[in-house]
């Protein structure tokens, strides 16, 4: 079984209008999969793009639930708008999937994950993991989510991505990107790793400032390298361009082009 992750910054333009979709990008990535299926098996999950994170930001769900009534109805109305736009936007990967004869199958994430100040706590991934023997292709989404300690939160894919890699085991766990793997620097300015062992991520996240608190000032790297760290104790990890045409299709054969973490 494969894992993989469609970032929010392949599927939409972040900085655009809000649900703005590339269709075009996601009918590649189902063509390319379907090269694969049914004799490979997918679990799919999603990022927010332009769809979760204009509503996250917008009712603040981060700070959680507050214990003043006028501020939580403002942010249990934006938890229930964000969950909305998410559906819609997963709405879009099944009807894209099916239409390729990929039988997408749309898994609420916030059904299944519960999650304490921002981490997750559990999940029952039991129907993940039957829909996978009936040859299904789950698909999932970063999403809000019940939190224990202050009442609600927002869910990362990567996050998903994580936990379902401890979990599922899955043999790869590709991450498709809107740049072309892991850099030694930022973005456009470092170099391109190709490979990239375990015991070397530590030493890249202090070259390239991830600092403990959490400032990241490379486009979003430092989390997924974060969580890459922790999947390579399970899986092999894959960084590929998720907008440019055969990277992911190299990633599943093993001879891509992008970075490899093992």
């Amino acid at each position: 079984m494969i894992l993989i992750k469609i970032g929010g910054s392949v599927f939409s333009d972040k900085r655009g209008e809000p649900e703005n979709f590339r269709t075009d990008v996601v009918e590649e990535i189902a063509r390319e999969l379907a090269e694969f299926y049914p004799d490979e098996k997918f679990v799919i999950v999603h990022g927010g793009g332009s769809f979760g994170h204009h509503y996250a930001k917008e009712y603040s769900i981060r700070e959680g639930l507050s214990g003043s009534w006028g501020i939580d109805s403002w942010r249990r109305l934006g938890f229930s708008l964000t969950h909305q736009s998410m559906l819609r936007a997963n709405s879009k990967f099944v009807e894209i999937f099916t239409d390729h004869n990929l039988p997408g199958f749309s898994i609420s994430t916030s059904s299944l994950f519960i999650t304490e100040r921002g981490e997750i706590l559990y999940a029952d991934i039991e129907v993940i993991e039957k829909l996978l023997e009936l040859d299904f292709i789950p698909i999932l989404f970063g999403d809000v989510s019940v939190d224990v300690a202050q009442g609600i939160d927002i869910l990362s894919g990567d996050q998903i991505m994580a936990y379902l890699t401890k979990m599922l085991k899955p043999k790869k766990a590709i991450f498709l990107m809107d740049v072309d793997g892991i850099y030694d620097g930022k973005p456009g300015e470092g170099t391109l790793i190709p490979e990239l062992a375990r015991e070397e991520v530590p030493a890249l996240l202090e070259r390239l400032h991830c600092t403990a608190a959490g400032t990241d000032v490379t486009g979003g790297i430092c989390n997924k390298l974060r969580k890459a760290y922790e999947m390579a104790h399970y899986s092999e990890v894959w960084f590929v361009n998720g907008k440019v045409p055969g990277r992911l299709s190299g990633a599943i054969r093993g001879d891509g082009f992008g970075t490899r973490l093992r």
